[in-house]
């Protein structure tokens, strides 16, 4: 008997299989937004209005995804950035992100600024299963993972930050007096009830002031002359760039020397600190997850070297003293690999997938010892940050890595 032919007929039917599950791996598979050319990604940022000064972080993103562009793309297709702007509006947030959506037909939204703006579109966003990915905002509600699996956070959440400032103050000054200022919404209360869970028992006795602001308010000038007047060696300032800059600015006028603890998502040298006078924020502490660009300990690196060609060749425009410029171009590369890994399955399940599956990744303008790590349990892709001061001309890192 000639056991030849089904012998071959056998390793045929195996070629065959392999070649179908092969074809099958590599098939193209899209989501409105995504072609065998091109990537619609959307985006809504305060361009205009009272947060304008975040408005280049939407600028250096676009700048960077025209580089990605000029380089020839992600696996051969080109970034379409659309981003609109809402003046800072939660209203308008939830037109234009429904714009997007709807008749722009976007892959998903990216790095979208804000806590109230990122709030008004986070169910509709969830309930049409579109990606709500690293939202510019980091209020802890972005990173719960089992009631809005649609929605990412990037940043570390203002709750870790404001137990930062917590700590320190325990370790230096276990009998502070505090004043606290912070904007009137879930960004504001968030960073406070960080602040006041790390102080624990203390917090009633610790805390002996603190009062709110409105975002449409014009000045925070009365809230500051009553916070001196409560006679607190401490300040936390919890606000957005323009307040941040104003009350600075008042701070010194009144000659009120507190210990003075400014949220990260204000402290940039560019948009804050030199308009509200270099000289009026000597001494002033912050958190730092990212390379201020204002650090000397960075001009000669290689790293640095690499932002600033890019800085001069896609964004010339743009202020290389504004931490948020470097804050857009690391969000960018964060969403780069991130597009890479989904290869030719550019379907919003896939982005999410491989959004939660990020392994210590390592990004150049990120600080040494800072990384993106993620996983379907965790949405909180970075956590760890350092405490820096900032000296009239530059933030200065010291101490320790804070988180995990």
């Amino acid at each position: 008997m000639n056991k030849t032919i089904p012998l071959l007929s056998g390793l045929l039917f195996v070629a065959q299989l392999c070649f179908g599950v092969s074809q099958a791996q590599g098939q193209k598979q899209y989501d409105v937004g995504a072609t065998d050319t091109e990537i619609i990604i959307g985006n809504v940022m305060a361009y205009s209005g009272p947060a304008s000064a975040y408005g280049s972080i939407g600028k250096s993103i676009n700048a960077y995804f025209e580089k990605i562009n000029a380089e020839g793309g992600i696996n051969g297709r080109k970034i379409k950035f659309i981003s609109y702007d809402d003046g800072y509006q939660p209203p308008k947030s939830l037109e234009q992100t429904r714009k997007l959506v709807e008749q722009d037909k976007v892959l998903f939204v990216f790095a979208s600024l804000g806590t109230a703006q990122n709030s008004a579109v986070h169910k509709y966003l969830n309930s049409k299963a579109v990606p709500q990915l690293f939202v510019a905002t980091g209020a802890t509600k972005f990173g719960d993972q089992k009631n809005f699996p649609w929605t990412m956070g990037w940043q570390p959440n203002y709750q870790a930050e404001a137990s930062i400032y917590a700590t320190h103050l325990l370790e230096t000054n276990p009998n502070a007096k505090v004043a606290v200022l912070y904007q009137n919404d879930d960004y504001g209360k968030d960073y406070l009830k960080g602040f006041e869970d790390t102080l624990g028992d203390k917090a009633k006795s610790m805390i002996i002031a603190k009062t709110s602001y409105e975002v449409a308010d014009p000045t925070i000038d009365s809230q500051l002359i009553n916070l001196k007047a409560s006679g607190a060696d401490t300040f936390l300032n919890i606000t957005t760039p323009k307040f941040a800059a104003q009350a600075i600015k008042k701070v010194a006028e009144l000659g009120w020397k507190p210990v003075h603890y400014l949220n990260a998502v204000s402290a940039s040298a560019g948009a804050v600190f030199i308009p509200a006078g270099a000289e009026n924020g000597i001494g002033i502490l912050t958190a730092q997850y990212e390379k201020d660009p204002t650090d000397p300990q960075w001009a000669d690196t290689k790293e640095f070297k690499d932002w600033r060609d890019f800085m001069q060749k896609y964004y010339p425009q743009g202020d290389v003293k504004d931490i948020f410029t470097v804050f857009g171009y690391n969000q960018a590369q964060t969403l780069v690999e991130v597009l890479k890994k989904c290869g030719n399955d550019l379907t919003r399940k896939n982005v999410m997938k491989q959004a939660a599956d990020l392994k210590d990744l390592r990004l150049p303008m990120l600080l040494p010892g800072v990384n993106i790590e993620t996983a379907s349990d965790d949405f909180f892709p970075i956590e760890r940050q350092q405490l820096s001061r900032w000296n009239g001309k530059s933030l200065i890192l010291f101490g320790k890595i804070y988180g995990k």
